[in-house]
């Protein structure tokens, strides 16, 4: 089945993107967002507003969400005279927000008996991946909607692995930033403890990476966000820790007993007032202080 127009619910600093990647692409790209402040941008980007999300879940020969919580999903997915009354065609929903397994799976269940599809298609690669083209996608669902969304896929990523069944892309993303979590906080230690001894941070982190205590946080994140002090990678603190908080909820659902991790989620659960939701995730790791902020 073509799919030329793609709908896009949720334009914000990842929706967004993605919907301008899609357009530069070659797609016809409408778009729904809850706050219409946003329209100006949206169209300057090359899609088309659309102020009823009805009209867009009727009107795309795909979807893709972009949307804070899992509840956002559902809403959307059960929206009135949207998608589940749709009948004209097979239309694969690629959801791209961070959500929890068993929503996923019991939405995929339902749009699978209204002859449509869900792919959990979590993302990682910030804003500026998301513009670019270049996220890394972890998709879950069946193998032929999969192959069905492929062209989407493809034009929003580098990378869009089919790691498993509906649930599987939202488990591999809660594991990934579960990790990113930690080493945010480990690396900010790390750097305090250099900075405390007499080596600064900035000649410690360019040893790090070259040796095995590297990762993403490291190499990335400290060069662009960190030591540079601007702290603006476009990822929000409450987003991680809803994140943080949904790893641990898998944790206890699955019967997994994880002690570090558990104390990863406390720190960043009781760091609020210090880094607040809406300060940039990256501040956890600000080694100049002894609480993760400025």
């Amino acid at each position: 089945m073509n799919i030329e127009t793609v709908g896009v619910v949720g334009l914000g600093n990842m929706g967004l993107g993605m919907a301008a990647t899609l357009a530069r692409k070659g797609f016809k790209v409408i778009g729904y967002d809850i706050n219409d402040a946003r329209r100006a941008a949206i169209e300057a980007a090359g899609i088309s507003f659309v102020p009823d999300l009805t009209d867009v879940l009727r009107r795309a020969d795909a979807l893709v969400f972009s949307l804070p919580l899992a509840r956002d999903v559902e809403a959307v997915v059960t929206a009135e005279g949207g998608l589940l009354s749709r009948t004209d065609r097979k239309v694969v929903v690629v959801d791209t927000s961070t959500s929890d397994p068993g929503t996923t799976r019991r939405l995929a269940a339902r749009l699978e008996q209204a002859g449509h599809a869900l792919l959990d298609a979590p993302v990682s690669g910030g804003p500026s991946g998301a513009a670019e083209g270049t996220l890394t996608m972890m998709v879950g669902g069946s193998e032929a909607d999969y192959a069905l969304a492929e062209p989407v896929l493809s034009a929003m990523s580098a990378r869009a692995p089919h790691v498993g069944p509906s649930g599987a892309g939202n488990i591999v993303k809660l594991v990934n930033n579960l990790l990113v979590a930690a080493h945010l906080v480990t690396t900010g230690e790390a750097m305090r403890l250099s900075e405390a001894a007499g080596l600064s941070a900035e000649e410690a982190i360019k040893v790090v990476n070259t040796a095995t205590g590297r990762s993403a946080i490291s190499e990335v994140m400290f060069p662009r966000w960190i030591l540079s002090n601007s702290f603006d990678s476009g990822f929000a603190a409450g987003l991680m820790r809803k994140d943080v908080r949904l790893a641990m909820e898998l944790a206890a659902e699955s019967g997994a007993d994880l002690p570090l991790s558990a104390h990863v989620a406390q720190i960043w659960a009781t760091t609020r007032e210090a880094i607040p939701d809406a300060a940039d995730f990256t501040r956890m790791a600000d080694y100049r202080t002894t609480n993760g902020a400025k």
